[in-house]
Order: C-alpha cells, then sequence, then structure tokens
C-alpha cells in the first residue's frame, strides 16, 4: 500500500533452519536437505509433515520481493541485498513522484546486480493519496515511460507493468471507470510495448471487485497476462482468495494467469519471522508468481527486513537469508489443522529420499 507518508549464507547441505514465533505459533522449515525426527501420536496435533518425495517445484525464492525495498543506488547495500535472493522488486517508475526514493531507473542497477526482476508501478507517477490523477499527463507519461523502459538498458529485467495501484482506494469516480482506465491504458501500453507482461487489477486487501474487473477485460480483450492483487491482514485467507479469483477465470473462460501478491504482510507482522513464515508457505503451496513484502515504514529496507533505511539486519532478515538459501525443489508440507503451524522446505534434486514415509517436525514452541 503506497501513500505519501506510509503508516505506510548459504547454509551448507544437509542441514535444516527453523525460525519460530511463540506468539505466532508457526514454524519454518528452511533446508537444503533434512534429517527430522518422527513424531509421536500423541504430538499429532502439533506436527508439520514434510512430504520430501512430494515436488511443489524448483526454489526461486518467490517470496523475497518487496515493495519500494530498494530506495536508491546504495541503500540497501549489494551484500544485504543479495543474502535473501530477492525475487521482484515492485519500484516507481523513472521519474515518479509518489515517494521520494525507490525510482526504478536509479534503483535498477541494484536489482540487475542481485539477479531480481523489476516491476514498474506507472500509477506511482503522481503525487498524493488518493493519486493526483489528470488524462491530459497520464497520456504522455505512459507514452514516454514505455518507450524509455524499452530503451533502457535493464529492459531485461524488468518483469511487468503494473497499470495502477489499489483502484478500490484510489481510484476517483470524477475519472470515469475504473474499467475503461483500464482498458485505455492497457491498449496503449500495448501499442507501444507488444510482449511485456502487464498486471492487474492490484486491488489492495480485498477482491470483491474481481468479477466485475475481468468480465470487462474478457469483452475488451485486455485481460491482464498476471493477475495481482494485495494480502495485507493475515495468511489464512490466501488460499481462499486465490480459489475465488480462479474459480472466477474458470466461469469466465479464462485461462489461468500466474498470480502476483505486490504487497504482503500487515504493519503488526512485517519484521517478525512466526508470522511471515505463514506467508511463505501459502504462495509455495499455491504457486504464486511472485510476492513482495509491504511498504508499510521505510523505502530501502528490503520489507522492513533491516531496522531502518541503511540498518541492520532483524530477526526476519534471517528467516529470509534462510530461505533464500534454498536450493534444489520446493517439497510439499503440511500443516497441521487449525493451530497456525505453517512452514516450508527445500531438498537437493541429488537428495536420497524415502518415498515409504514423510519427514516430520515438531512446534518447538511448545
Amino acid at each position: 500500500m503506497t501513500r505519501t507518508v506510509q503508516a505506510d549464507r548459504h547454509r551448507t547441505a544437509r542441514r535444516t533452519a527453523i525460525a519460530a514465533s511463540v506468539a505466532a505459533l508457526a514454524l519454518g522449515l528452511g533446508s537444503t536437505g533434512f534429517v527430522l525426527a518422527p513424531a509421536s501420536a500423541a504430538a499429532a496435533t502439533n506436527t508439520l509433515v514434510v512430504n520430501a518425495n512430494q515436488t511443489l517445484r524448483p526454489v526461486t525464492h518467490v517470496a523475497t520481493g518487496s515493495l519500494y525495498g530498494l530506495a536508491n543506488a546504495t541503500q540497501p547495500s549489494v551484500s544485504l541485498a543479495q543474502a535473501i535472493k530477492p525475487n521482484t522488486f515492485v519500484q516507481m517508475p523513472a521519474g515518479g513522484r509518489q515517494q521520494p526514493t525507490g525510482d526504478i531507473s536509479v534503483v535498477a542497477p541494484t536489482a540487475v546486480s542481485v539477479g531480481a526482476k523489476l516491476v514498474n508501478r506507472l500509477s506511482d507517477y503522481y503525487a498524493g493519496w488518493p493519486y493526483q490523477f489528470s488524462w491530459n499527463t497520464w497520456t504522455p507519461f505512459v507514452n514516454s515511460q514505455i518507450t524509455a523502459m524499452k530503451q533502457s538498458s535493464y529492459y531485461n529485467s524488468i518483469s511487468a507493468y503494473e497499470l495502477w495501484n489499489e483502484s478500490d482506494n484510489t481510484w476517483q469516480s470524477a475519472n470515469g471507470s475504473y474499467e475503461n482506465f483500464w482498458t485505455t491504458t492497457f491498449r496503449q501500453v500495448r501499442s507501444i510495448d507488444a510482449t511485456k507482461p502487464i498486471q492487474g487489477p492490484s486491488f489492495s486487501d480485498n477482491i470483491s471487485g474481481m468479477r466485475t474487473f475481468l468480465q470487462n477485460a474478457v469483452a475488451t480483450n485486455t485481460v491482464p497476462d498476471i493477475l495481482a492483487w494485495h494480502e495485507l491482514s493475515s495468511s489464512s485467507k490466501i488460499a481462499g482468495d486465490v480459489a475465488a479469483v480462479q474459480a472466477i477465470e474458470d466461469q469466465l473462460g479464462i485461462a489461468r494467469r500466474p498470480i502476483a501478491i505486490e504487497e504482503y504482510a500487515s504493519p503488526s507482522e512485517v519484521g517478525l519471522p512466526g508470522p511471515l513464515v505463514g506467508y511463505i508457505a501459502k504462495f509455495e503451496r499455491l504457486g504464486i508468481r511472485d510476492a513482495e513484502l509491504a511498504f508499510w515504514n521505510q523505502s530501502g529496507t528490503l520489507g522492513d527486513l533491516l531496522t531502518a533505511r541503511g540498518g541492520s539486519p532483524n530477526a526476519a532478515y534471517w528467516l529470509y537469508t534462510w530461505y533464500g538459501a534454498m536450493s534444489g525443489d520446493m517439497v510439499v508440507t503440511t500443516p497441521p489443522g487449525q493451530t497456525g503451524i505453517d512452514g516450508f522446505a527445500a531438498v537437493p534434486r541429488a537428495a536420497t529420499r524415502s518415498a515409504s514415509s514423510p519427514a516430520t517436525a515438531r512446534d518447538p514452541a511448545r
């Protein structure tokens, strides 16, 4: 959620890294291999099952991105960013006015050097919340911005254009309907760049308008290449939201799109390993394309994994370095019902796995 003011080592193979929060009752298993003791029947309700013989997908660190995680050319440092293997940064367009930092053209060298992708959030060209939009300025801006991106040295690192941010909070009815804005802007971007993915609708923590949006997109042939929204209240609702959106796709005859969660975690969860484990686990389990920690406090902190811009790592940072150290394949984990415990795991592709019984782990907080 972007506002003018925000309330808004690689670990060695065969080692398990566990991050836990007693308050959140969340268990995170981050490993390039593991040796886990079987759980007793008495502890079954506190057991996270790691099915080492069931592969989800190759490790891609989908949840290590952030919104405005990069502030400028030096903050955060390349070494701090590299350690978490950042997947994607959502940043302000070149010349944007929404924030004093985070211009994509300024931070792109850092993103490129750490192997991360970039999403250009076009709406952050404007200052204010809601955005100070005008068709008179928007149309020429889109022309110049997309042209500049195509000519930039980092064009290949741009994974998508995000047309607008949180229309359910920021779109003014005086500007016409959001659906008309989407159709017009989608076509304009496509006329300049025929291949780069476009993502949206980028709703806030609210997908109630998804059917209306997609009905219009189908009717106007402007269905986004990537479906995007935000999860800013609880990891427990992610699976339901994904299922609801995919059901709408199926009902409207839309081929399933990749999903990007452009902002995730609430203000009370950022920087805390326990709550964040649940988000990572669900993004991996549900096959999310990429997910970015929200920008609640300060830009340039990798999504509040640092104590301040130019600051030191906090506890959550080390969770993400363990996650970033994963290699090989993500494997299936089964959380124990409604306990709040969750986790994720990976194994090296060459590891010997037993298909006869799953590995298990007890919650160390109990």
